[in-house]
């Protein structure tokens, strides 16, 4: 599992230095969702991360909240 955890979070460093900054800063809560994603890989094993950062990406809605938003 530790290998598809360094994938995910390569391919996740990947988007934030190469498509994020031509997105432009969209994100609603701190940390943003692949920090989040980044910590949870980190803090948890592959399947619960993969749910609580689809539940975090979910939450991000127009009508959803803003702010801090820690991993739990």
């Amino acid at each position: 599992m530790k290998i598809i955890n360094f994938f995910f979070i390569k391919s996740i460093k990947l988007y934030q230095t190469g498509i994020s900054p031509w997105i432009g800063n969209n994100c609603r809560y701190i940390p943003t969702c692949s920090d989040y994603m980044i910590f949870s890989l980190k803090k948890f094993h592959f399947f619960k991360a993969i749910f609580v950062s689809l539940i975090r990406i979910m939450k991000c809605n127009p009508w959803g909240s803003t702010g801090y938003d820690p991993i739990k």
